[in-house]
């Protein structure tokens, strides 16, 4: 019993030395060397929770010569977690020890003993989860091949939704979700941020059946978003489309950034998001005028057209490579929009009349 106070003894030292400088040094060994350091005090932690003489002598040995806050027996039990949260505020870590302690720490959960220790095991994933979010990323590239990486994270986003729309759900407080899941993204450099939130719808449409790049649902009518999950998903897809279209100008930088083909795709899978959608193209289109000299359309204004003719071609003809509903939604857009500039018959009057004149020959091909 002797060797194990010894033990538990070297506990304040091994936290102490988790939030300082000397981190700068470990390796991947030297961190899996102290994370099964702090298994083994947990280990203790249950092995003598239920011998009152033997948690108090444990508990002593932790209290003697240190300064306040005390450590005490029931920290025992929670080693792991206040380990890894310690490191993962502390910047000298190196990154190979960091990815090391991030994977550890989102491992699946084994019970707890009590309401605090799930609540801190839940903290310290919640952290490894925005650290891996938040890490550094190469030059932003759109995620039409859904790359490996992107993927994970797409799909660790949606497995945190899935946690937070639980505890929610038991509060009473729908909101939560979208304030965690604003501040998660608001860590993330934009363009990353639109390629995450992008990838996740996708991979929920794709869970519910639907088909890729735009090919709807089953039966072709997949419009409804709150359909997006036939597995029970819809409440995660909420928080992701409403941070989406609850800021204008985000929502114009989103469609701004990702392909025509992915933007369609999304949009056959989410109601929500076709007719915003349309409504930005048509606000960028309006912008276009007629250079009869070079015998086409151009920007009128650097600052407002965002798109040139051939971009916004491009992304109505992707929007009527979807599904049945997208397609009739986008045609009836561009007719109405026809209508209402002249109905004119000729090329070079209406930006409307030749988008729909170029629609039209793109599907009969």
């Amino acid at each position: 019993m002797e060797a194990v106070l010894e033990q538990v003894g070297q506990l304040p030292a091994l936290l102490a030395v988790s939030r300082s400088a000397l981190v700068r040094d470990w390796d991947s060994l030297t961190l899996d060397r102290a994370l099964e350091w702090s298994r083994y005090f947990q280990h203790l932690h249950d092995r003598f929770r239920t011998r009152p003489r033997l948690r108090e002598a444990l508990g002593r040995r932790l209290r003697r010569g240190q300064p306040s806050p005390l450590l005490g027996f029931p920290h025992l039990g929670r080693c792991p977690q206040l380990l890894g949260l310690a490191l993962l505020e502390n910047r000298a870590l190196p990154p190979a020890a960091c990815h090391r302690l991030i994977h550890s720490l989102l491992q699946p959960l084994v019970a707890e003993a009590g309401p605090d220790s799930r609540s801190l095991a839940l903290l310290a994933r919640r952290k490894a989860a925005s650290r891996l979010l938040a890490l550094p990323r190469g030059p932003p590239r759109a995620p039409e091949g859904m790359e490996p990486q992107l993927q994970a994270e797409a799909q660790l986003l949606l497995s945190r939704l899935r946690e937070e729309g639980q505890e929610a759900e038991a509060a009473g407080e729908a909101a939560g979700r979208l304030r965690w899941l604003s501040g998660v993204l608001e860590q993330l450099p934009q363009p990353r941020a639109f390629e995450v939130v992008a990838a996740a719808l996708l991979l929920l449409g794709q869970g519910s059946g639907a088909e890729q790049a735009g090919g709807g649902g089953r039966d072709g009518n997949s419009l409804d978003g709150n359909q997006a999950s036939g597995t029970g998903d819809g409440y995660v897809a909420g928080p992701l489309l409403s941070w989406l279209l609850g800021n204008l100008e985000r929502f114009s930088a989103f469609c701004l950034f990702l392909p025509g083909s992915l933007l369609a795709s999304l949009a056959g899978h989410y109601s929500q998001l076709s007719r915003p959608y349309l409504d930005l193209l048509t606000g960028w289109g309006s912008h276009l005028l007629y250079d009869p000299l070079q015998g086409r359309w151009v920007k009128s204004c650097l600052e407002e057209a965002e798109l040139s003719w051939e971009e916004l071609r491009e992304r109505f003809c992707c929007l009527c490579q979807g599904s049945a509903l997208l397609r009739g939604q986008t045609q009836a857009t561009l007719k109405l929009l026809k209508a209402r500039d002249g109905d004119f018959k000729v090329c070079g009057l209406s930006v409307w009349t030749d988008l729909q004149m170029e629609v039209e020959g793109y599907l009969r091909k």
